[in-house]
C-alpha cells in the first residue's frame, strides 16, 4: 500500500528546473542586495552558497525566503565582505539543480577624477616653467614588459591626438626591449613643451637594469645614446658618462611603472632594486610617484568602465600594497592605463593619464626652484 502511494505522490512531483536565474548585481556599499529566481514547481528544498561554500546566515544581515516558486536571499547593508559568488540549488527526489550570480560591491568614490580632458590638456600646455631649467625631466623606469615604454607612447598620444609607437614597448614580454638611455620629448606647435620623458631599459630581480645605472641617470651622469649593460654599471671613464651635470641635466621627478595586476607577486629582490633607487632619490629631495598601469587586468569592474577605477576596492588594495612594498605615498600612487589595445584615442584614458601629469609637472617644478635656491 505504501509503494502505491510513494507512485501516487512521484506523479504530481517535477523535477527542479529554473523559470528565471539569478542575475548579477552590482550595488555600493551600504545597499542591499536581492537575489531572486523562480522554480518550476513549489516541491523543492531550497539552499544557498558563496563562493562554493555554504551560506551560513547571520541574524539581520541575511534573509532566506521562499514564496510559491520564487526563492529569494536578500542582503542587508552591503560590506566588501558580501562581494562573491553565490549559488542557489532546487532540489527534490527526482534530481537538483543550480544557477549562480556574481555581487560585486564598489566603494564610494574616493578620489575623484575630472573625464573631460580639455581643462587638464590645456592647463598642460599653457604651463609655465620656471626659469631655472629649460625643461622638466621625467626618469620612467620599471619592470619588464609592465607599460613603461608604453606609458611615454600613451603621454605623447595625448598630446599629439594621435597614437604613437615611436617607443618599444615589450607588450608582457621577459626581455626589455629599451637597450639605450634615450628621451622623449612631447611635440608643440613650433616646437615642444617644457619637460621631456626619459626611458631606461626594464629592471628585473637578477638582470635587467642595474641599480647604480638608474642612479647615474637620475643625477645626471647617463647621457643619451648610452648602451645599458646588464652586468657592469656606466664607468666614470665612459664617453657617456657627464662628470658634472648641471640642474638641467638631472631627472626632477623619479616615474615608477608598476603593473596593478601583479602588484602582489613582485619578486623580492626586484622590489629591493627599486628601494636603492628610491633611497637615492630620496638622499636628493627628488620627488617619486607611481603610474599603476594595467588597472583593465587587475579588476573587471574597471576593465567595463574605467571611470570605476576609484570605486574598485580591488585597485585600491593593490595601491595599498604598492605603497606599502615601495614606501611610497598613497597619494602618489595614480593608477592609469596605456594604449595595449584600442587603435583609436579614448577619452577616458587620457583623462586618467592627464590627472597624473597635471600633479607631477607642479611637483616636479617645485623640486628644480628647492634645487636652485639651494645651489
Amino acid at each position: 500500500m505504501e509503494k502505491i502511494v510513494e507512485a501516487v505522490i512521484g506523479l504530481f512531483i517535477t523535477k527542479p528546473d529554473f523559470v528565471t536565474v539569478l542575475a548579477d548585481k552590482q550595488v555600493e556599499c551600504g545597499q542591499d542586495v536581492i537575489l531572486t529566481c523562480q522554480a518550476n514547481t513549489e516541491d523543492v528544498t531550497v539552499s544557498w552558497e558563496k563562493n562554493g561554500q555554504k551560506l551560513y546566515c547571520v541574524e539581520g544581515k541575511h534573509d532566506v525566503s521562499k514564496d510559491d516558486t520564487n526563492c529569494v536571499l536578500e542582503i542587508s547593508n552591503a560590506v566588501d565582505g558580501d562581494e562573491g559568488n553565490y549559488t542557489v540549488t532546487l532540489s527534490n527526489s527526482l534530481g537538483s539543480t543550480s544557477c549562480s550570480a556574481l555581487v560585486r560591491i564598489i566603494t564610494k568614490e574616493w578620489r575623484k577624477v575630472e573625464w573631460k580632458q580639455e581643462r587638464m590638456l590645456n592647463s598642460l600646455k599653457t604651463f609655465q616653467i620656471c626659469n631655472e631649467v629649460q625643461e622638466l625631466r621625467f626618469l620612467v623606469c620599471g619592470p619588464v614588459g609592465t607599460g613603461k615604454s608604453s606609458t611615454i607612447n600613451t603621454i605623447r598620444s595625448i598630446f599629439e591626438g594621435r597614437q604613437f609607437i615611436d617607443c618599444l614597448a615589450a607588450a608582457g614580454s621577459t626581455t626589455s626591449h629599451t637597450l639605450c638611455y634615450e628621451r622623449f620629448k612631447i611635440a608643440n606647435a613650433g616646437g615642444s613643451f617644457p619637460f621631456a620623458f626619459n626611458d631606461i631599459m626594464g629592471a628585473e630581480k637578477d638582470s635587467g637594469v642595474l641599480s647604480e645605472d638608474i642612479i647615474s641617470a637620475l643625477r645626471g651622469h647617463m647621457k643619451e645614446g648610452y648602451t645599458f649593460n646588464a652586468q657592469t654599471p656606466l664607468s666614470e671613464s665612459s664617453h657617456y658618462y657627464n662628470k658634472n651635470p648641471t640642474l638641467s641635466d638631472q631627472m626632477h621627478c623619479l616615474v615608477f611603472v608598476m603593473p596593478a595586476d601583479t602588484i602582489s607577486t613582485q619578486d623580492k629582490k626586484f622590489l629591493q632594486k627599486m628601494k636603492s633607487v628610491i633611497k637615492a632619490a630620496s638622499s636628493m629631495g627628488m620627488p617619486q610617484v607611481v603610474f599603476m598601469t594595467r588597472v583593465d587586468l587587475a579588476c573587471p569592474l574597471t576593465k567595463e568602465k574605467l571611470q570605476n577605477v576609484y570605486k574598485s576596492k580591488k585597485i585600491k588594495d593593490n595601491m595599498q600594497k604598492c605603497s606599502y612594498e615601495l614606501g611610497v605615498p598613497l597619494n602618489r600612487i595614480f593608477p592609469v592605463m596605456n594604449y595595449h589595445e584600442q587603435i583609436h584615442m579614448n577619452e577616458d584614458i587620457n583623462c586618467l593619464m592627464l590627472d597624473a601629469l597635471t600633479k607631477i609637472i607642479y611637483w616636479a617644478n617645485d623640486y628644480v626652484l628647492k634645487k636652485s635656491s639651494q645651489q
